[in-house]
This record gives structure tokens, C-alpha cells and sequence, in this order.
């Protein structure tokens, strides 16, 4: 499916009848749409599943020149989206990166999310100051720098072997990622991903206004965690936001963190209980 917003043209999969309740998806970070494409189909008889590739991912378009991926954009893009397919409320489910964007959107647009559905992430990434001055000099010095050259892979299967190295997943679960990642090129394939989106981030928001943002988390959220956990997920740390959140419910899971992919069944089980 296409979506055009203003200045952009998005692109996604969709699964289940229109006339269903719409549950639209949002994916993690260099992943795209087909990381719902295992959960998707099990929850097709109850939802109509919008699962959309943010700007710069998959099939949708990168941004201009000079232009910068900020977490508030994703934002911005999944609501026009939600609008340009006439969405007034649905369900939102997002994993990883995703996780932090839906998580925004609930909270800037409250009346439109009817639960709020989690995996691995509950809000975006912040910044307790321990990095801030050096995380943004790094983004002002690779800011103008040129594009290094594309990686070439042999074949989809090359493509596949070092992205499941990379995220720790069998391959045959990376695959639908990596497939629809790919785009062909002289002498093999490469990816559709915009190269900017791997460049450091100048400035997160401060861990005390992510807070300050979870306590207008309005909607009943369920989260889902992988065990043991991410070293981006510590404990401690995310009980601070949790105990932010008025509604909520945490349900532990063992396996990693793409646990939509490596455990499909569980996963469809725990959102359609929570739906």
C-alpha cells in the first residue's frame, strides 16, 4: 500500500478486512513493515493491521537533502498517515523505535488511540547528560560529511546472514526484513534504507521530560518485554517510566528482542488478550 502525506509518500502492508477495527503498526529502527509479518495474519480475523515503513525505511520515501530524521517527525508522519486513511481512532502497536514513537503519538493525540500496545520500548530513547556534549559533537562533524559508499551484497541470502548476525535473529526470521530491505543494484543488491538514519542524534529529549510526557499517557497501555533484557532497557531505569504511566500493564516474555518475529503465536496471544 501507498500513503501520501504532505511532502512524502509512505509505504506499508496491510492485512485483514477495511471495515475491521484498524490496528496500525509502527516498526523499530532499520527494520521496516514485514517485522509484523508473522503476527499480522493471526490477528487479520479480529483487525484490519496497517503496518507502515517510517520515512527513510523500507518502501518509503527518504527525506530531502539537508533534512534531519528526528523522533517528533515519525510522529508528525504517523498521524498524517492516520489521517490521509481516515483513521479518527485505532489501535497502536509499535516495536522497539516504534515503541517510542507510538508512544508520543498516544500522547499528543489521546482521543484518537484506543489501547496502546508496546514491545520492547515505552517512549523514545533519552539522555541523563552523561553523553549530551559528546553525542552532539559527533552529529555536527558527520553532519556534512559525504555518504560512504552503499555496501553490495552477492545476494539476498548474504544480505540476510549478516543482518541476523547483526540482531542476534535466525535468519529465516530476518528474512522478511531483509527482503523487503533490499533494492538491486549493479552487482547484487543494497539496502533501501536512507544511509542518515545510522548518524548520531544531536540532542534527546532529557530522561525528565520523557517523564514529564508519560504522565499524559492517557490510554490503557500493555508492554511487552523480552527476557533477559535489552542493555538499552535496564530495570531500574524503566520502572521510573512505568511508574509514570496510570494504565499499564508489563508482561515478561523470554527471548529477544524482536519477539513478534521469534515467537509469533505468544505475541498475537498477549495482544489480542489485551485488545
Amino acid at each position: 500500500m501507498r500513503v501520501a502525506i504532505p511532502g512524502l509518500e509512505l509505504a506499508g502492508l496491510a492485512w485483514g478486512q477495511p471495515d475491521a477495527p484498524p490496528l496500525l503498526a509502527i516498526h523499530g529502527w532499520l527494520d521496516n513493515a514485514a517485522s509484523f509479518a508473522r503476527i499480522a495474519p493471526r490477528l487479520a480475523e479480529r483487525f484490519h493491521v496497517i503496518a507502515l515503513d517510517l520515512p527513510g525505511h523500507g518502501h518509503s520515501q527518504h527525506l530531502p537533502p539537508g533534512a534531519v530524521y528526528q523522533h517528533v517527525d515519525y510522529v508528525r508522519a504517523m498521524l498524517a498517515a492516520a489521517d490521509a486513511l481516515a483513521l479518527p481512532r485505532f489501535h497502536l502497536l509499535g516495536h522497539s523505535l516504534g515503541a517510542g514513537v507510538a508512544t508520543m503519538l498516544a500522547i499528543a493525540a489521546p482521543e484518537r488511540v484506543r489501547h496502546l500496545a508496546l514491545i520492547e520500548g515505552l517512549g523514545p530513547l533519552g539522555d541523563d547528560g552523561s553523553r549530551t556534549l559528546e553525542r552532539f559533537r559527533e552529529a555536527m562533524a558527520t553532519g556534512h560529511s559525504g555518504q560512504r559508499p552503499l555496501r553490495v551484497f552477492g545476494s539476498v541470502d548474504d544480505a540476510t546472514a549478516v543482518r541476523a548476525t547483526v540482531s542476534g535473529l535466525d535468519p529465516a526470521l530476518a528474512r522478511p526484513i531483509v527482503e523487503r530491505g533490499l533494492r538491486e543494484v549493479i552487482g547484487g543488491y543494497s539496502w533501501r534504507s536512507d544511509p542518515r538514519l545510522s548518524k548520531p542524534t544531536a540532542i534527546r529529549l532529557a530522561e525528565t521530560q520523557v517523564m514529564s510526557l508519560l504522565l499524559g499517557l492517557a490510554a490503557p497501555t500493555s508492554l511487552l518485554l523480552a527476557q533477559p533484557h535489552a542493555p538499552y532497557l535496564e530495570p531500574d531505569a524503566l520502572q521510573v517510566r512505568i511508574d509514570c504511566v496510570a494504565d499499564i500493564t508489563v508482561t515478561p516474555m523470554n527471548g529477544g528482542h524482536h519477539l513478534q518475529l521469534e515467537h509469533p503465536d505468544a505475541v498475537a496471544g498477549w495482544l489480542l488478550a489485551a485488545l
